[in-house]
Order: C-alpha cells, then sequence, then structure tokens
C-alpha cells in the first residue's frame, strides 16, 4: 500500500550535492550534541541477531522480520533487526556502564511489513538508538519529561546551526515542547481517528510529547502499537494515568502534518514486562534468553529511544519526501510521481 502528498510548486532549497553535505553535518553536529546532553557514548551495534535469543525487537507484534540462515554455523538461523530496543538494554550491562551513563548507536533495519509507504515511511529505517542507566526513583513520568526536553533542545540547536549555515532555510520550532497524554488527547477530539489527534495538537502547539503510546484507553481502543517487552506503558503515573512513554511530534508545514521525529520511554522492570505480556497474550517469551536476563534480575534499569536520522534530516531540510534523504525502494507509480512533482528520489 501506498500513499503520497505532493505539495503544490515544491522546489527543494538544496541541490542533491548540497543536500548530502548538509545531511552529513546534521548527523556530526546532532549525534556529537545528543551524547553531550544525555552522557552518551557511541558503541557499535548489529545488523542482525540470532532469532533463539529474543533480542530482536517485535515492534507490534505482526511485523515480519527478514530472516536467513549461516552456513558456516550449521546454518543457524538468524534476523535483520526491526530495532535495537532490548539489544540495547543488554548492551549497558555488558559493558559496565553505571547510573547515569549510557550509549547510543547508529540503527539500520528493513521493515518489509511496513503498512504504508509515503512521504514520511520507507521499507529502510535509520535511527539513532540510545539508552541510558537510571535508579528506581527515576522511573517516573517526572524523570521522563526531563530527559524528553534535554533532547527537544539538542534538536532546536541543530536546528538553528542548520538555520545559520543555510539562510533560507528558516527555524520553525517553538521554544518549548507541549506535553499530553493519549488519554487527554481522545477526550479533546473525541471523533476523530488518532493520526488526525495527532496533527490537531501538532499543528496547535508545533511541538508535542505525546505519552502513554500502546495502553488501552477509555474507550477501549489503544492510541498505537507498543511492543510489551520495552516501554513501559502500564504503570500508572501520579497523574492517575498510565505509561511512561510516548513520541515527539513536531508540525511539519511542507505537509501540514505532524511529523514523529523520536519514540522513546522508561523500559520495563520484571513486573511490568510479564504484566504486558499477559496483555498482549505472548507470556512464553519471557523463556527466551533476554527475556530470562531480565526476570532474573541482570539487566539494569533504564530509559531509552530511537531518534530517526533520516527523518531529522528531512524535518531541518525542509524536504518532501524521505527518500530525498535517504536510499531506499519505492513503488514504481510513486517514483513518477515524485519526478513530475520535482521531488527527486535517491
Amino acid at each position: 500500500m501506498s500513499s503520497l502528498t505532493l505539495p503544490q510548486a515544491y522546489e527543494s532549497i538544496l541541490d542533491l550535492r548540497e543536500t548530502q553535505r548538509a545531511i552529513k553535518f546534521i548527523k556530526d553536529l546532532f549525534q556529537r550534541n545528543l551524547a553531550r546532553a544525555l552522557r552518551l557514548e557511541r558503541i557499535s551495534a548489529p545488523l542482525f541477531v540470532g532469532t533463539e535469543t529474543g533480542v530482536n525487537d517485535d515492534l507490534n507484534g505482526v511485523e515480519r522480520k527478514v530472516n536467513f540462515t549461516i552456513m558456516a554455523d550449521n546454518y543457524a538461523p538468524a534476523e535483520i533487526v526491526l530495532s535495537l530496543a532490548k539489544w540495547k538494554r543488554m548492551a549497558l550491562l555488558d559493558y559496565g556502564f553505571t547510573k547515569g551513563e549510557g550509549l547510543y548507536t547508529d540503527m539500520n533495519a528493513v521493515r518489509p511489513d511496513e503498512p504504508v509507504l509515503d512521504n514520511l515511511h520507507s521499507v529502510y529505517v535509520d535511527q539513532w538508538d540510545w539508552e541510558k542507566v537510571i535508579s528506581k526513583e527515576e522511573r517516573s513520568l517526572g524523570f521522563l519529561k526531563q530527559v524528553v526536553r534535554t533532547i527537544y533542545g539538542v534538536i532546536r540547536e541543530t536546528e538553528q546551526a542548520v538555520h545559520d549555515r543555510y539562510p533560507s532555510i528558516e527555524a520553525i520550532l517553538p521554544e518549548d515542547i507541549f506535553f499530553i497524554h493519549t488519554e487527554d488527547l481522545t477526550k479533546t477530539y473525541p471523533d476523530i481517528p488518532p493520526s488526525q489527534r495527532e496533527d490537531a495538537v501538532a499543528k496547535e502547539y508545533g511541538a508535542v510529547f505525546l505519552i502513554g503510546i500502546g495502553g488501552v484507553l477509555p474507550d477501549g481502543k489503544i492510541h498505537d502499537g507498543r511492543a510489551p517487552d520495552y516501554d513501559d506503558w502500564t504503570t500508572e503515573t501520579s497523574e492517575g494515568k498510565c505509561g511512561l512513554n510516548g513520541d515527539i511530534l513536531v508540525w511539519y508545514p511542507i505537509l501540514q502534518r505532524a511529523f514523529e521525529i523520536s519514540s522513546m520511554g522508561i523500559r520495563v522492570d520484571a513486573d511490568v514486562m510479564l504484566k504486558q505480556l499477559r496483555i498482549r497474550g505472548v507470556s512464553e517469551r519471557k523463556d527466551l534468553l533476554w527475556h530470562r536476563r531480565l526476570l532474573n534480575g541482570a539487566l539494569p534499569l533504564t530509559i531509552g529511544g530511537g531518534i530517526g536520522q533520516s527523518r531529522l534530516c528531512m524535518f531541518l531540510l525542509r524536504k518532501a519526501h524521505i527518500g530525498e534523504v535517504q536510499a531506499s525502494v519505492w513503488p514504481v507509480p510513486m517514483k513518477q510521481e515524485c519526478t513530475k512533482a520535482g521531488i527527486p528520489l535517491l
């Protein structure tokens, strides 16, 4: 399935070669500033993991993983990662990170079951995956908001640096990010679907952190899916609502829609994971290697997330399509429409 928005009279501010230089500028600057702000250290990450480990992210639990066997290892099954949500937590232990320290890495994934290919969604996913060790006391909504504000501050710093380098690209992000729970968002916009609620709140505030992704709302539905074994979407906060996770959304005038840059959250502890596995009907996962390490108390308490590299570059360079900043595979009709509209897909 594909969907496409073609902005009228669109013209890229930067040409192809200058776009490539700008992408490098953004990536170098952003990851350096993010590491400084959150006390993160870069480490290497796998492109694929063993199938039997349970380390791969399951996203919504229904997406296929690209899998293969390794001939030199008795045809052991392996699969390309969908994300590194669980692997990072294990790496923090294995590398000896302690409270207040964290890691970040370049995550490259292939998601063949991406339901929609459009201006923002691609089969190829690239992001900065990060994870940080926290204390039991820091497993709170207040701490989550503090980290969100820090990341948002780095995004704004990068936007200003892009404007300084390319003055024709204006800085548009507001000074502050607005926080709202999915439950309150549903009450505010009860008659429209979740994606349109995101558009409405992002347009009103410019930058939003949407709290509580994955948990059941009062109407019996969920705002969006989350795997049961990394983000905590069931713990009740001091505000009486469930969820210690969320998404950073900004308003994108080029496409006139909400634009997700990051998904993040405080991770499950042993009790929360067992509860969320039961809710999703996949309690058998507790016997996998990664899950056993968490249940045995071996893995640290953490907060973490992913920040889209191509998404951030697309937003900061005011591109109409993510294919202008990353090389991927697109449906032929989409490529033809983009060419006619002056949108060059890599």
